[in-house]
């Protein structure tokens, strides 16, 4: 879908249910906000679907616009999901509008409007909501830093390019707190996770001559340093800091036969196909999967496939 076609969309609508992915970051929870903000400020009835891991991602973000119970919309919008599989429960198939970044979307939505070449939803909605409102504020601003910036690493990531560079700028000259958003997003942990940091860079797993970087989160370990899901925000790209590194990975521990997987590459070995083989996706340099396996055999299993990469 091209810009103007998704502008009639939210023009022609009303009563829109937002939906943002399970384990929420700051990309889909700004995006989203941004986008409901929008919509309610050319007049629309719009909320987000109530995520219940918002308490573990950035509350204070998405609580303005949570629908109430009794919320029954006409128009389904998702944000940031390249494919069902990120749906929250009871959604699949019903979908009306899917705006996202990723190339590896699986097109499940009536509509669909996809720019890969952004670094960020945050990107995509930004150019939507300057168009519908007829600018920005300084609110739609700070939630669209959120975005952006979340989903570079404070725009230290290889998705960061010049346009992203370009729309940050935008967003600050438009009013967006960055001092303040940077501090509390990137300069800020708790006690716990510190704690987590510890124990994760204590059991590093090296393969491939140093190439490969691996980090193993048990439930152990989480309640070792007294952590939560809170405290594992962005937890994928510490390993990735190790010198000589080509790709990293954290293996987070779900139950004993089941584990959640984060690959981050330096684009030499290619993150989305390497998690497709295993039922996931994402984007070339930053890409997650499952395994109903036990972490040390997911790990086992992972740097076999990022070894065929390599060779």
């Amino acid at each position: 879908m091209t810009i103007n076609e998704t502008l009639q969309i939210f023009r022609d609508n009303d009563n829109f249910m937002i939906l943002t992915h399970i384990r929420p970051d700051g990309d889909t929870i700004g995006s989203a906000s941004a986008l409901c903000y929008a919509l309610r400020k050319i007049g629309k009835t719009a909320y987000l679907y109530d995520n219940p891991q918002f308490e573990d991602s950035y509350p204070w973000i998405a609580e303005p616009y949570i629908a109430p119970a009794d919320f029954e919309p006409k128009y389904t919008v998702s944000v940031d999901l390249a494919d069902e599989g990120l749906f929250p429960e009871g959604f699949k198939g019903s979908v009306d509008l899917c705006i996202d970044h990723h190339g590896s979307n699986t097109l499940y939505a009536k509509n669909t409007i996809v720019w890969p070449e952004k670094s960020s939803c945050g990107e995509v909605v930004m150019e939507i909501v300057k168009e519908l409102c007829g600018g920005l504020d300084s609110t739609i601003a700070d939630l669209l830093y959120v975005a952006v910036s979340t989903d570079t690493g404070c725009f230290v990531y290889g998705n960061t390019t010049g346009d992203t560079f370009k729309a940050a700028a935008e967003l600050c000259y438009a009013g967006a707190s960055n001092t303040y958003l940077n501090k509390i997003l990137f300069r800020t942990s708790s006690k716990a996770r510190l704690a987590l940091e510890g124990l994760i860079f204590a059991s590093l797993r090296y393969y491939h001559d140093g190439k490969t970087v691996i980090a193993i989160v048990t439930r152990e370990m989480l309640e070792k340093a007294g952590a939560t899901e809170k405290d594992c925000q962005d937890i994928a790209s510490l390993p990735g800091r190790v010198e000589g590194a080509f790709s990293s990975a954290v293996i987070k521990e779900v139950d004993e036969n089941h584990c959640k997987i984060s690959l981050r590459t330096n684009g030499f070995v290619n993150a989305n196909e390497v998690c497709g083989k295993f039922g996931g996706g994402g984007h070339k340099m930053a890409s997650g999967c499952s395994m109903s396996k036990n972490c040390f055999e997911a790990a086992d299993i992972l740097v076999e496939a990022i070894g065929q990469e390599l060779e």
